[in-house]
Parts: structure tokens; sequence; C-alpha cells
């Protein structure tokens, strides 16, 4: 279960469950508490139902479905406002890797997300996003 490809570039393997839940998260070596606070490390979730419904006391049909739904996170409380559903746990990786992708790429702007803007880490993801970037940055 843990035999999954190399991330897209910029991306890490952060965890892998017994479950068969994945996190991505997209350069650690950034937002580090150092440079930047690392409640602010985007992550993509891949879990077996909605991750937002897995309170005590709230029905779960997503889960009881068996679908896979990928999320992608710039903080805990603010994520990218997308349904990413799929049947088979395959799929819902090589959809996170395609979201992973488009992130490095700087084709998702975080500003869409955000009800209170936060200029500086825009401009943190901005350096380590887009098409210049490389991996030495």
């Amino acid at each position: 279960m843990d035999d999954l490809p190399e991330p897209p570039s910029g991306w890490t393997l952060w965890n892998v469950d017994a479950d068969g839940r994945v996190i991505l998260a997209f350069r650690p070596d950034v937002f580090d508490t150092t440079d930047h606070p690392p409640e602010c490390l985007p992550t993509i979730y891949v879990s077996q139902g909605r991750r937002n419904n897995r309170r005590p006391g709230v029905d779960r049909p997503e889960a009881a479905s068996g679908d896979w739904f990928v999320r992608l996170y710039f903080e805990p409380d603010v994520s990218l406002d997308e349904t990413m559903r799929y049947r088979e746990r395959d799929a819902a990786i090589d959809g996170a890797y395609d979201l992973a992708t488009d992130v490095a790429a700087g084709d998702v702007d975080p500003r869409d997300v955000y009800q209170v803007p936060r200029p500086e880490y825009f401009d943190a993801l901005d350096d380590v996003t887009g098409d210049d970037v490389t991996d030495d940055d």
C-alpha cells in the first residue's frame, strides 16, 4: 500500500496510513517554523470519506460508499473549495498528484480561498511555485 510513485516536484510523501490515507506536503523546507509558520504548510489529503465529516455524531454516507476524496489545505481551516471524489484509491492518488503538479506550477492561487488575505504567505508561495522555479530554491 505504500509503494506509491515519487510525488510531483516540491512535494513530499508525508504519511501513508495502513487504511490507505495519504498526506502530501509541499515544500516543508520552506514552511518550517523558521521562515514561515508550519501551519501554512500546504497539504493534500487523500482519504476515504470526507475529512470534514469525521466528527462524532455526524452521518458519514460518503465513508459508507467507499469513495475516496482529495482535499488541498493551505492551512488547517483554509482549503480549496472543490470536491474531488473518486471511486477507487488509485484514481484518487492520480488526482492528488495532478493537483500537486498544478500547485507547484503556480496554477492554484490561494488568494481565491482566503477570506482574510495573508500577503507574506502568498509571496512565499509565489516564490516557490511557477514555471521558472526549480528544486534548488
